[in-house]
């Protein structure tokens, strides 16, 4: 797929929606240090109506000397914004950062380092919540906004666009794309790396590939994590729920209220503990969430919305 030789080569995609903190993410992908043996450039996809973010893109190249692709990919559906630089990328990796993020010195670096010594079809890194002065104390204790990876029975099964490396080339990953469905729900991401490994592909996680993400005040409440942790559960129930009929479905249906009923009474022995009381609480949400997807609820439409505060359209 490289198009030098025998230089491998990675393309770093950013779907940005009217974020001035675009400028920072592309400031930090210029500033790191880049693997070896690859070439490296970036995309960025404007997901606005009108191509809003092109001006700015182009002048951070010339300044930061990036190369850089412009692709413009209206509108307000964050699954066409990542489905546009699919398409536009013809290099051996692709790369996603968020448009509020900054990459790590040795961001790149360790991912790569990772899909190399694995062999994995998806490397995922951490994401580090950055959070301002006046956000709620137990927040800022507990951490409830950093992203990392999900195990279950010593595997990742699903993974999120906000940090990851992808090897194109798999199998697992030819001609896949992300649902315009839930491109504003959120969960395109949850869906999209739940179907590659149910196709053969497998995730690996590299701990040192850390990118960071400022907490907007707009997310920085409970009734944001819940609304959350709930549209979570949801694509979980969904996704669950696709090979669920009859008696597996009540079991599902069963499971999940039993979980849901347990996070819920676990919370109040620790009332007075805030981090704990509402880590049970958000879980106990998500699943409620998890019930809901598997009977079929329509899914709560998170983003594609403006907001003057922190943009519109961001997935989960």
């Amino acid at each position: 797929m490289s198009a030098a030789g025998n230089t491998s080569s990675i393309d770093i995609c950013v779907c940005t929606f009217r974020r001035s903190e675009l400028a920072d993410t592309l400031r930090s992908i210029a500033a790191m240090d880049m693997p070896g043996g690859f070439d490296v450039r970036v995309i960025v996809a404007d997901n606005d109506e009108t191509a809003m973010a092109e001006p700015l893109v182009m002048a951070l190249a010339n300044e930061l000397k990036l190369p850089v692709i412009y692709r413009h990919a209206p509108a307000r559906n964050i699954s066409i914004a990542r489905n546009a630089c699919l398409d536009a990328s013809t290099s051996d990796f692709v790369a996603f950062i968020d448009d509020d993020e900054t990459a790590s010195s040795q961001w790149l670096v360790e991912l790569v380092a990772v899909a190399e010594a694995d062999g994995a079809t998806v490397v995922l890194g951490p994401v580090r919540a950055l959070y301002r002065p006046d956000a709620p104390r137990w927040m800022r204790k507990g951490d409830f906004h950093s992203t990392l990876p999900v195990w279950v029975g010593g595997e990742i099964r699903t993974g999120y666009t906000c940090n990851v490396l992808l090897r194109m080339g798999d199998e697992s990953l030819r001609g896949r794309r992300f649902s315009l469905a839930r491109g504003q729900t959120g969960g395109e991401d949850t869906e999209f790396f739940d179907q590659m490994v149910k196709a053969g592909g497998w995730i690996a996680f590299a701990p040192e590939a850390w990118v960071d993400e400022v907490v907007p005040r707009s997310r920085a409440a409970f009734d944001w994590l819940g609304r959350r942790r709930f549209r979570v559960g949801q694509t979980h129930g969904h996704l669950l729920g696709r090979n669920a009929r009859g008696l597996a479905l009540v079991k599902e249906v069963g499971l999940a209220s039993a979980k849901a009923a347990y996070c819920f009474a676990s919370a109040i022995p620790v009332a007075i503990s805030p981090v704990r009381r509402n880590r049970s609480v958000l879980r106990g949400i998500m699943h409620v969430g998890v019930v809901s997807g598997l009977v079929g609820v329509r899914e709560l439409r998170l983003y594609g919305q403006p907001s003057p505060r922190e943009g519109g359209n961001r997935a989960a």
